[in-house]
């Protein structure tokens, strides 16, 4: 019986020892909480944390130059950690951007977001998602969301949008330049200019677009701030059957400052706009638009936008010959013609949100 109640007593302090070895066992310490789980979740999820929601763009909007996709942060479950997030955008089911496992900025409001390094087609469906991040780890991604990306930069046709606010031009540049990230692209010297050729010429629409910058104390004389003409050469423009300058002239004209055009539609005949002395404020931009159809021709200068006031406008009789250069040539500035360089583009103006075509003038960001 003695023996009995002994060896009762030993198992049951045996047992409590076990029991009380895997009570005591240390607990899962916070740090390992956001590390990748040994279990991924059906999924393929390996990060303890919540899953982000892509918030904008969403269905399906067409969107403005820079495209931003921004999503909601979330938290770690189990510790404050700083997370990551990766950003996919498709089309179709083909990944046309990737931003790695280490994106995202915060931008208030507890979101984070990234602009795509990778150029999208312009005009077309897609398809965007995030997942959180953290040392390699990741959570479920987030429901798809829909955009439409830019119109953007193009040359079709007859018809030109270039907003040149996004660093880059569809035209040819020429001289010296310089592209202002969200501003557009200055024009640094009289030589300077772009050149967008036509698959197709515009016998009737507009050229239009804003300028800073441009004023009547930069060195020029008959300056141009913008011109077309016929091609393939460029060096003729003052010579060609088909030509046109728009002009703001500078320091070293008579009248500095003075706003004119002249336009030759393929009948020899020059036809000039009236001469006005104007005073531009270099800090200011300035909307520039020159229509035309057969027989008619216009030019207007506003002041601050499309619809500000306009402090140049004019309208004169341009005969019965149809606008229709082969190939037709457009320009911000102008090449440099007989007359040198003093006669060609009006430096230091920065130019954006430029168009060439037959429709109406579309909706750029501003």
């Amino acid at each position: 019986m003695h023996r009995k109640v002994l060896l009762y007593t030993a198992v049951g302090v045996l047992g409590l020892a076990l029991a009380c070895s895997k009570s005591t066992s240390n607990p899962t310490s916070p740090s390992s909480a956001a590390q990748p789980e040994t279990n991924a979740g059906a999924d393929g999820s390996t990060l303890k944390a919540g899953t982000p929601s892509a918030l904008s763009p969403s269905g399906g909007v067409q969107v403005t130059d820079p495209v931003t996709l921004t999503a909601s942060r979330v938290t770690a479950k189990f510790q404050d950690v700083a997370l990551t997030y990766q950003f996919q955008v498709r089309s179709g089911s083909t990944v046309v951007y990737d931003s790695g496992m280490s994106a995202g900025t915060t931008s208030g409001n507890n979101v984070t977001q990234v602009v795509p390094s990778a150029s999208l087609n312009t005009d077309t469906d897609y398809t965007w998602r995030v997942r959180a991040t953290y040392q390699g780890a990741f959570t479920s991604w987030s429901a798809d969301s829909s955009l439409k990306s830019p119109v953007g930069a193009f040359i079709r046709g007859n018809e030109v949008r270039d907003p040149l606010t996004i660093g880059r031009t569809v035209g040819e540049i020429r001289g010296p330049s310089q592209f202002i990230p969200g501003v557009g692209l200055k024009l640094l010297s009289n030589q300077s200019h772009v050149l967008y050729r036509l698959p197709q010429n515009l016998q009737a629409g507009e050229i239009s677009m804003m300028i800073l910058g441009a004023d009547e104390g930069t060195q020029g004389d008959k300056s141009k701030v913008f011109s077309m003409q016929e091609g393939p050469d460029e060096g003729d423009i003052t010579d060609d059957d088909y030509r046109m300058t728009a002009e703001l002239r500078g320091r070293n004209y008579s009248a500095p400052g003075s706003v004119t055009a002249r336009i030759i539609p393929g009948d020899g005949n020059p036809r000039d706009f009236p001469r006005v002395q104007l005073n531009f404020d270099s800090s200011r931009w300035y909307f520039w638009r020159f229509s035309w159809v057969v027989g008619r021709v216009r030019l207007e200068v506003r002041r601050d936008s499309e619809t500000g006031p306009a402090i140049y406008d004019s309208t004169i009789g341009a005969g019965s010959h149809p606008y229709r250069p082969d190939p037709h040539y457009v320009y911000l500035g102008s090449p440099v013609g007989r007359a040198g360089p003093i006669d060609a583009t009006l430096p230091n103006g920065t130019y954006k949100n430029v168009y060439v075509g037959p429709n109406p003038r579309p909706a750029f960001p501003q």
